[in-house]
């Protein structure tokens, strides 16, 4: 089972949160999320235990509790879609042309020429 934890202290590392995880099961990985351009921690992570009884202990256990200055929220991760794309009810080429932007857009395909 994927676990989403969010308000986790910036200086928390991959390490720290498999020791907090593992109290409760099985631990297969424990990722905190870092920011590409500072390589600084974002202040949640992703952890993923094999077993679903440990999981749902762990969840209830640690949702709620403070490491730091802030609860932490502790929950089943949600699966998101991975194509990359927008989802298909957010379709840009479905936009109505006009609106109150004033932008008309390039209606018949044609180059911009000044």
């Amino acid at each position: 089972m994927k676990i989403f934890v969010a308000g986790l202290p910036y200086d928390l590392d991959d390490a720290e949160l498999t020791e907090i995880f593992e109290k409760f099961g099985e631990i297969a990985a424990a990722k905190v999320a870092i920011d590409k351009e500072t390589g600084k921690s974002k202040g949640f992570a992703f952890v993923d235990m094999p077993n679903r009884e440990e999981a749902l202990e762990a969840i209830e256990s640690l949702n709620d509790i403070s490491l730091g200055k802030k609860p932490l929220v502790v929950k089943e991760a949600e699966e998101r879609p991975s194509t990359g794309r927008p989802p298909a009810n957010r379709s840009f080429n479905n936009r109505p042309q006009g609106g109150s932007s004033g932008y008309q857009g390039n209606r018949n395909n044609t180059r911009f020429r000044p």
